[in-house]
């Protein structure tokens, strides 16, 4: 359950934020890279779905290394690259009917449709397998690649080769010039079975589960050792097509079956949200039997022209969903409970358990999240409770079957285990929180790992291991201390494990991150409430740091040059200016709650010195924002009245997708208006301020130009 999401504040979201990303992140890089997933895919489905949760609730706090805008884990170093003509996206998750159901009323909204109309859905098992894509020229194998992280995947050719489900050459005729295959690689549970039996007669390795057999067979650098496992394919899509040989989902899937790869027997047409829970259910009971493992049903829009204009989000379509299978619990004993500090000072409090086998899954631990849960629940060591694969964080503790046995409570610690620092919990608040600030090693090592991950500065082969490391040794403390490693060279080389090779390609590749974008400077220095997105567009308003100069100076004069109202509080006071600047930022995104984060941020003496001292050793570099050409490319522009021909939503997809910026109101800064019937009072505004005025038939061709011109 998300119950305590409603009692986040701002700043609790985005540590939760900050855990779950890293969270996820190692989870990903686990199970993507390494074909070695620490948790299962259930307890891996309940972190994404915590995190699109709070984001929905908290959407300027969207960070960029969020499960919602990434896809998968980079590709292996080992293998050449692929870059894929089309991204491979993964799939945004449904977990009951309820959820179902609001994705088809999701679709009929962003199509415009009626509530009665009609969606037909494909429907089939997803299997629990390896993403591949196999590019066909001419009917001929060319080139198989991995999903990798959606954008770039690993060249497995030689490997997609040796299985028998897929052939060199496509049967039949009338398939396109162009075309790829995309599905899942995997192991039969029989097949599973017999490999591992034999794997043990000759000292080889045991896998965990088919999928991880799957994946580690064919990501193998000599063909020769995939060949010799039982690998089998299965289609449910393609990539890239120079033309299509139907105009619906199921059309293109049967046609793909006929050139001779396989597709699921299961796969169907559903026409109601009854049929579509229907099919779920027929699956699920089935599920057992089936001689592969999958996790869920996957759901299409079958019409190609609706699925086009449905288009996608960061990392999923919007056309497709997967309906997870429902989660397993299993009961253990509570050892011990242990506190963990944030980034930001929020101590958790986590659950250490004796091990418990869920689902093939060996599970340790589990989140406590705070001391109100550990209240509701009643637990203390020694405690048998149940333990269960979803929910909101996982594993969660769900149930605590000896509440009522005598046993001595546990205590919320009242000091930081870290720096020792008197722990404290604002009113209103559900999160205990280390008063150490900057002097807590937590909190400053954590904020270090922030400055280097990849969606910031991104210094690749500094990790959080290096980044403990080096400042418990005391060579870094702040951020520009990084940059300044290269002059502690030999106190680097006496370090155990590091030689000359290591610590020259440490400082060239730091050195090679002294020109940043803006944007990833922003984000780097972990302001409140600026996250990729916030970051972005301050850069694309900002377009170098010197004019972000002008913001800086504007946060620390408005407490100054504000004079405050009579009566009105400190509060009040900096709400106002903070309100005040961002009129002044006048910036999409960038409302009075991230204008008050800047005030705060560049008001803190230290902040500004951190800033000054690392702009001494970096140079923020102007961010060149690629847009599709289009007569309204950086123009802003208004929708008002009724639109025929599409969604409100899809119209602004459109909008930005060719460069504009869409505004809720008319204002003299307006380049454009685009009225439907019933345009009211902003259609009068527009003609009064001069402003151009079109139809939705005279937007639809500017749009259609841009295609041709693209």
């Amino acid at each position: 359950m998300n119950d305590d999401i409603d009692r986040l504040t701002d700043e609790d979201a985005a540590a939760e934020l900050a855990r779950l990303a890293a969270e996820i992140a190692r989870y990903s890089e686990a199970y993507y890279q390494k074909d070695a997933p620490e948790i299962s895919d259930a307890d891996y489905d309940a972190l994404v779905r915590r995190n699109a949760a709070i984001e929905a609730r908290f959407p300027h706090l969207i960070r960029p290394d969020s499960p919602s805008i990434t896809v998968g884990s980079a590709p292996a170093a080992h293998f050449r690259k692929v870059r894929h003509a089309r991204p491979m996206l993964s799939l945004d998750n449904a977990f009951d009917e309820a959820d179902v159901a609001d994705f088809i009323g999701r679709v009929r909204r962003f199509l415009n449709l009626g509530d009665g109309a009609a969606v037909l859905l494909t429907a089939e098992p997803k299997i629990d397998g390896l993403s591949a894509s196999i590019r066909y020229e001419k009917g001929v194998l060319v080139q198989a690649a991995t999903r990798g992280d959606g954008q770039e995947g690993e060249d497995v050719t030689p490997n997609i080769r040796t299985l028998n489900d897929v052939p060199e050459r496509l049967n039949g005729q009338g398939w396109p010039d162009v075309f790829e295959v995309r599905g899942e690689v995997y192991m039969a549970k029989a097949d599973f079975v017999a490999m591992n039996a034999r794997q043990a007669e000759s000292g080889g390795k045991i896998f965990a589960n088919p999928r991880n057999a799957a994946a580690g067979s064919l990501r193998q650098l000599d063909p020769a050792i995939t060949a010799a496992r039982p690998l089998r394919f299965f289609a449910h899509g393609w990539g890239e097509a120079s033309s299509l040989p139907a105009d619906t989902q199921m059309g293109v899937m049967r046609a793909i079956e006929a050139w001779g790869l396989p597709v699921s027997g299961d796969l169907g047409l559903c026409a109601t949200l009854d049929d579509v829970i229907a099919h779920y259910r027929d699956i699920e009971r089935r599920r057992a039997d089936l001689r592969f493992d999958i996790d869920g049903v996957v759901y299409k829009v079958d019409r190609l022209d609706w699925q086009q204009r449905l288009g996608q989000v960061a990392k999923a379509p919007r056309w497709a969903i997967a309906h997870k299978f429902p989660a397993e619990r299993a009961q253990t004993i509570l050892n011990t409970i242990d506190t963990q500090v944030g980034r930001t000072g929020k101590i958790t409090p986590v659950a250490r358990l004796e091990p418990v086998t869920v689902g093939g899954v060996t599970v340790t631990n589990a989140t406590l999240h705070n001391a109100d849960e550990i209240e509701r629940l009643g637990v203390r060591p020694g405690d048998r409770v149940v333990v269960q694969r979803a929910g909101d964080v996982i594993p969660q503790i769900v149930e605590n079957l000896t509440r009522g046995e005598p046993r001595a409570p546990w205590h919320f610690p009242t000091h930081c285990a870290e720096c020792g620092s008197a722990l404290a919990r604002e009113e209103g608040e559900v999160d205990w929180r280390c008063t150490g600030g900057l002097i807590c090693p937590a909190q400053r090592v954590e904020r270090l790992r922030h400055f280097v991950s990849r969606y910031a500065m991104d210094i690749e082969g500094l990790g959080l291991v290096h980044i403990e490391s080096l400042f418990r040794d005391g060579l870094i403390h702040s951020p520009a201390d990084i940059f300044r490693l290269h002059r502690r060279r030999e106190e680097l080389l006496e370090r155990e494990g590091w030689g000359a090779l290591s610590v020259d390609k440490l400082i060239t590749a730091i050195d090679a991150r002294r020109d940043v974008p803006l944007d990833r400077f922003l984000f780097a220095l972990g302001i409140r409430h600026v996250g990729q997105v916030t970051a972005r567009d301050l850069a694309r308003r900002y377009v170098s740091h010197q004019a972000l100069d002008a913001v800086i100076a504007l946060a620390l004069a408005r407490r100054d040059e504000l004079i405050p109202a009579i009566g009105e509080t400190d509060e009040k006071f900096a709400t106002r200016a903070a309100r005040e600047l961002a009129a002044i930022i006048d910036t999409p995104g960038v409302g009075p709650e991230v204008a008050q984060a800047l005030v705060d941020f560049f008001a803190e003496p230290h902040n500004r010195e951190v800033m000054a001292d690392l702009l001494g050793e970096v140079r923020p570099r102007d961010v060149v924002f690629e847009t599709r050409a289009s007569s309204v490319s950086g123009k802003t522009v208004v929708f008002t009245g009724t639109l025929e021909t599409m969604s409100r939503n899809e119209a602004k997809a459109q909008a930005e997708a060719l460069g504009a910026k869409v505004s809720g109101s008319v204002s003299a800064k307006t380049d454009l208006v685009v009225a439907g019937p019933g345009a009211g009072s902003k259609l009068n505004k527009a003609q009064g301020l001069g402003v151009a005025v079109i139809d939705e038939a005279a937007w639809q061709a500017i749009v259609a130009a841009a295609g041709q011109e693209g």
